[in-house]
């Protein structure tokens, strides 16, 4: 394959060719428009943060700091330049003069290009203007851009941001943060998101561990896998989608608190809210039951809200919340009932059915009545939900992992959190009966023979586990890129994953 840095000058684009040109003069004069390092000793906030305590005295002498980043601005004028120089965190001028660098490094300055990476050593100093600026007693080019970035411009308090397509942000993240460094914030989010999710457990006795992402058969949710061929050992694997089954094990295991960061596949479609490679927390705990692990989750959202935002505030799309506050609790049937009217727990099949074509609920022939009570929570009563809520009593058919609730068997012990919308989580008291466990997987299996593809199928080795021995446990899973999504007011997962998935 080739690309522009491959093709003969005579192709290029007269921008691009005399950025080469310019690449070739470079080079000529002894530069290496490449090297290999740069000693940089202070980042540009940091260093405007100081600037009053280190500021160069009259006769332009001070301490010295070496700066480094892309070049966004640059105007050069007979014997001096000016340029501004944004590194990851921040921006900073820097003043550029023939007689202070030298009449032969001047020369080649002119040389330099916005989107250019230099570095510059100086002193600083308050220009005319009022600018706090670094006086360069020498500029380094550190890597000469051959391409120039789009240029965002201004005019007044509007932007005309020349990368603002959403497809081609997506496709090229490498430009996006480069010319759109706000974007770059919902990482750093994203990244204290994890870092207080880890602190949370961490503290309160969870052990972090690794599980396989290719599975000899895959469980722990109803989803469609990714298949794959393990040369090594001549048979199919399939890409995790879930750690859950794995996270189980170890509790049979002996270990009493386990908790898992990782990637999930599933071969689903894409939208808003769904990418079929996606980061998902699970942790599991001996002993305890969904109420205890209700409680702990509505700590956790509150904790990584505040370390992520420093608020417990969080705002979406013009709705603001208060993980703050006790989380809203309400039953799955009387949620419904809510919505419809009618007492739906024990309906028929084709009961349930009609009521929920009435209330224009999409079905497939091949839905049972986990999958109707699923669609109709999805399109009538989650919406709704803003306020921080656990929704809890699911019914059996819909929860093939999770214990009979101990008051009504046609229930499980399962809770889901919402929040503006957004379905966070989901949480049982765990299966551990082997017997009951191995009817759940038998009754999947017939689901799939009738047509369903996104059933869990029969776990031979988890079921041998279970007979074994597993403790009364409740585990959470908690997807990352929705939270995130809440917790930086992004409307589509695209924008919290660096490099999602796109049709080509």
């Amino acid at each position: 394959m080739t690309d522009n840095l491959q093709e003969q000058p005579s192709e290029l684009s007269d921008l691009l060719r005399l950025r080469r040109e310019k690449l070739d003069t470079l080079r000529s004069h002894g530069v290496n428009p490449y090297p290999y390092s740069f000693e940089k000793t202070i980042h540009i906030p940091e260093l405007l943060e100081k600037f009053e305590s280190v500021q160069e005295s009259e006769d332009h002498t001070g301490p010295e700091f070496a700066i480094a980043g892309r070049i966004v601005s640059v105007r050069v004028m007979g014997k001096a330049a000016f340029c501004h120089l944004r590194d990851e965190f921040g921006q900073m001028q820097v003043y550029v003069q023939r007689d202070k660098i030298g009449e032969e490094a001047f020369a080649l300055f002119k040389l330099y290009d916005i989107s250019d990476w230099i570095g510059a050593r100086g002193t600083v100093f308050l220009t005319k203007t009022g600018e706090k600026s670094l006086r360069a007693s020498d500029v380094v080019m550190l890597s000469k851009s051959v391409k120039p970035l789009p240029v965002v411009k201004t005019q007044g308090d509007e932007v005309f941001d020349a990368f603002s397509d959403k497809e081609s942000r997506y496709r090229q993240r490498y430009i996006d943060l480069a010319v759109n460094p706000e974007n770059r914030e919902i990482f750093r989010t994203r990244a204290k998101i994890i870092s207080a999710v880890r602190e949370f457990l961490d503290a309160r006795g969870y052990l972090e561990v690794e599980t396989p992402a290719l599975q000899p058969l895959y469980g722990g949710a109803l989803a469609r896998p990714f298949m794959t061929h393990y040369n090594a050992l001549d048979r199919t694997f399939y890409m995790r989608i879930a750690d859950e089954l794995y996270l189980k094990r170890l509790l049979v295991g002996g270990f009493e608190k386990v908790y898992e960061i990782c990637k999930d596949f599933r071969n689903e479609g894409m939208d808003r809210f769904h990418n079929p490679e996606f980061t998902m927390l699970e942790f599991y705990q001996a002993f305890a039951d969904f109420e205890m692990i209700m409680n702990l989750s509505e700590e956790m959202f509150r904790h990584v809200a505040l370390r992520a935002l420093g608020t417990t505030e969080v705002s979406y799309q013009n709705k603001t919340v208060d993980f703050g506050k006790p989380f809203r609790r309400a039953r799955f049937f009387d949620l419904l009932k809510e919505a419809t009217g009618k007492e739906l727990l024990g309906l028929p099949l084709n009961e349930l059915g009609e009521i929920a074509k009435a209330h224009d609920v999409e079905l497939t022939r091949e839905m049972g009545e986990g999958k109707i009570l699923d669609e109709m929570m999805k399109t009538l009563v989650r919406p709704k939900l803003v306020e921080p809520t656990f929704i809890y009593d699911y019914p059996l058919s819909l929860s093939p992992l999770a214990k009979k609730h101990r008051d009504d068997p046609r229930l499980v012990e399962r809770f889901q959190p919402f929040a503006l919308g957004f379905e966070l989580g989901n949480a049982f008291s765990e299966l551990n009966d082997p017997i009951d466990q191995r009817e759940r997987f038998e009754a999947q299996r017939k689901l799939k023979e009738a047509g369903d593809e996104e059933t869990q199928p029969i776990d031979d080795d988890f079921l041998n586990a279970l007979e074994y021995g597993m403790p009364p446990t409740g585990g959470m899973g908690i997807g990352i890129d929705r939270l995130t999504m809440l917790l930086t007011d992004q409307d589509s997962i695209r924008e919290v994953i660096l490099f999602p998935h796109l049709r080509s």
